[in-house]
């Protein structure tokens, strides 16, 4: 049977404090249980910490990989979008050098033309040679046309077309069909098969045609 002396015993006196010398036993016994199952969850505890390690080192990766891809992304971004602004400049460039190439082409026949004006109206000539010096510009002028593939319309003497024809007035007589251009007042053109102007015209009115 064990005493109360001998359940002191298994103490050391050296290590207790103040406090434990005025417990009873029952209190010691329960403060030495309560050690002793502090002790073995202690273990478990710090097991499951080391278990958390490993999950927040992989968390901890994975951020890291997407700030990379994040990173990555942008620098795509910015580079897909400068080679979308020099695109885009360099198609608005080809553009205008397009229109100043046509510009070019349709201006720099014209310029002997211009030239060839400015001469007529600095010459002391008769009238007669400023007429055939107009002739002769005229005539220029209409092959630089042609070299735009710009062709005059077909008037006078031709039957009357509403597509290519403006009818102005007309004139009455029965020695020409009626509805024949008679008159030309202003020059049609086309380009190709494209009506630039129509001609304004003149036309027969031929009161014997009309009345049969």
């Amino acid at each position: 049977m064990t005493t109360v002396k001998d359940r002191f015993a298994r103490w050391p006196r050296n290590t207790d404090s103040k406090r434990e010398k005025h417990m009873s036993t029952k209190q010691i016994d329960q403060k030495d249980i309560a050690e002793q199952e502090t002790a073995q969850v202690a273990p478990e505890g710090g097991a499951e910490a080391q278990d958390v390690n490993p999950e927040l080192e992989q968390l901890r990766a994975e951020r890291d990989q997407l700030s990379l891809q994040l990173v990555q992304s942008q620098d795509r971004l910015a580079r897909l979008q400068a080679e979308f602004d020099n695109t885009r400049k360099r198609e608005i460039k080809e553009r205008q050098d397009i229109r100043d190439y046509a510009i070019q082409s349709a201006v720099e026949p014209f310029l002997s033309v211009l030239d060839n004006f400015a001469l007529a109206l600095k010459a002391d000539a008769s009238i007669e040679q400023l007429r055939s010096g107009v002739q002769l510009i005229v005539k220029q002028m209409e092959e630089a046309l042609r070299g735009l593939n710009v062709q005059p319309l077909e008037s006078v003497g031709a039957q009357f077309d509403p597509r290519i024809h403006e009818a102005l007035g007309s004139i009455e007589t029965l020695e020409h069909p009626d509805h024949q251009v008679l008159e030309e007042i202003r020059r049609g053109y086309k380009l190709r098969d494209k009506l630039l102007r129509p001609a304004l015209v003149r036309i027969a009115s031929n009161s014997a045609q009309k009345s049969e």
